[in-house]
């Protein structure tokens, strides 16, 4: 056996309408095709791969994070994304990956699981 890419991700929802927005509206992904599962979800799309499931109607634990720290994507235009999280009240945390210089963007979705966006080093530092 071998490993060939990831799949997917699954994060539980209080809430599927804000969890829809952070992850649409705010970083960029698309609703897409969804099996007619008998429980509310939504699987959202990075080009034509379902990269993130959310599901709802399951009790979220009360350590979201659980042994699974965060969730990376890369990412581009670092202001853009900037300034919605600013302009939507969202913590984070900026910084450069040490050796490597790439732009790392911590912060957490509405159920609070930890989300970072990866960008390159080329773009430029973001006006906070």
């Amino acid at each position: 056996m071998t490993i060939e890419s990831m799949n997917h991700f699954t994060v539980l929802s209080r809430d599927l309408e804000k969890s829809k927005v952070f992850y649409i509206h705010l970083l960029g992904l698309r609703e897409g095709y969804r099996p007619p599962f008998a429980f509310p979800g939504a699987w959202l799309y990075a080009g034509d791969q379902a990269i993130l499931h959310i599901m709802a109607g399951k009790p979220v634990p009360d350590n979201p994070a659980g042994v699974i720290d965060h969730m990376a994507f890369t990412a581009s235009d670092l202001q853009a994304v900037v300034d919605v999280l600013k302009q939507h009240q969202i913590p984070y945390q900026l910084q450069r990956l040490p050796g490597l210089n790439h732009w790392q963007l911590f912060c957490h979705d509405p159920d609070g699981a930890k989300v970072e966006l990866d960008f390159s080093p080329d773009e430029p530092e973001p006006h906070q």
